[in-house]
């Protein structure tokens, strides 16, 4: 009996090794999925270990939640949405909310801060219909503020997401100022921004040596803020263009600190995407591609992305994704057209 116990213990354990090895062998990824919400933003980040955290829900209506859900659950396999960020009010970014929390769960509710009155650029519906959703329980962020997400295992590199600029002010400051900062020997503002837009929550995803920046819809001064005269941020290996790559945004300040080698282009086939924007991207020298989700159908193919790096070509489309995967070292990762079946492969700084 003593013997077969023995042989037993020796069974179990060889099976536990095998497995830990397995598991080792073969680690899950960081997955980035930019879903097509027609011009708006939604971008949902999935962990190694499953935990998911979406920025931005689209516009109002049934598309974008449908679209956003789709790829939650079909595509990525989730059963709920762990962490949620409306980075700022604009019905581009919040008006899915509402309905998609009908869709698939939602666990955690980020934002800037509900607004105490309601700007000219705001739909107090919206508002309403997102107080109603969050029943109170929504978080507002600030600059430095950490989205708590399980710790990796031992394994996996280190995984952060910081705010690096909400609600007017950028990390470091201790309130939003003068929005206008005269700083370096190309300061060029542009003229103050009154809507929500400034407002806009930044992220910076960090995973081991991978570097990943959302700024929802920073403008242009505040941007300038983000890196003079100090860079916040950092080189980045991939860049969510700021606000659907418009002209009022992607300050080329900002473009040049960041120095990424991938740019992402959350653009609708007649919003964003636009001409000095892409100018700007094709200039620095450290970006190696452009990636758009909708090719814009109001410029020449001069000022789009190769066929190949467009998710949605034709102004009625799919709603066609990119999907991003960072290895599991985060030493190098893929960009991907699942519809185009594209894969191109990107080492990290």
């Amino acid at each position: 009996m003593k013997r077969n116990n023995t042989w037993l213990l020796a069974l179990l354990s060889m099976l536990l090794l095998v497995s830990a090895i397995e598991l080792r062998a073969a680690p899950k990824t960081l997955d980035i999925y930019f879903i097509d919400v027609e011009g708006g933003a939604a971008t949902l980040i999935v962990t190694p270990l499953g935990e998911s955290l979406l920025v931005d829900s689209g516009f109002p209506g049934e598309r974008d939640p449908a679209r956003i859900a789709h790829v939650a659950r079909d595509v990525a396999g989730l059963t709920q949405i762990d962490h949620y960020i409306t980075t700022h009010w604009h019905r581009d970014h919040v008006g899915g909310i509402p309905q998609l929390s009908k869709l698939i769960p939602v666990r955690n509710y980020y934002d800037h801060g509900l607004p105490a009155t309601i700007s000219p650029d705001i739909q107090p519906e919206l508002i309403e219909a997102y107080r109603q959703t969050v029943q109170g329980k929504s978080v507002a962020l600030k600059p430095g503020d950490v989205i708590k997400v399980q710790a990796p295992v031992k394994y996996l590199p280190q995984l952060q997401i910081r705010v690096m600029a909400a609600n007017g002010i950028v990390l470091g400051e201790q309130s939003s100022g003068p929005q206008i900062k005269p700083c370096g020997p190309n300061f060029q503002p542009q003229p103050e921004d009154k809507t929500d837009n400034v407002n806009s929550v930044g992220i910076l995803l960090s995973f081991g040596r991978f570097k990943f920046f959302d700024g929802g819809d920073l403008t242009w001064n505040i941007e300038d803020r983000l890196v003079c005269p100090k860079n916040l941020i950092g080189g980045v290996d991939v860049y969510q263009v700021d606000h659907h790559g418009t002209d009022t945004s992607n300050n080329p300040e900002l473009v040049r600190a960041l120095k990424p080698r991938v740019a992402i282009i959350d653009s609708g086939p007649r919003k964003g995407a636009e001409v000095h924007t892409f100018a700007t991207l094709k200039s620095v020298p450290e970006i190696e591609a452009i990636y758009q989700i909708h090719r814009n159908v109001r410029t020449t193919d001069k000022d789009n992305a190769p066929a190949d790096f467009i998710a949605n070509d034709a102004e009625e489309c799919q709603g066609e994704f990119i999907k991003l995967s960072v290895a599991a070292d985060g030493k190098s990762y893929t960009v991907a057209i699942p519809a185009k079946k594209i894969s191109r492969n990107y080492r990290t700084r």
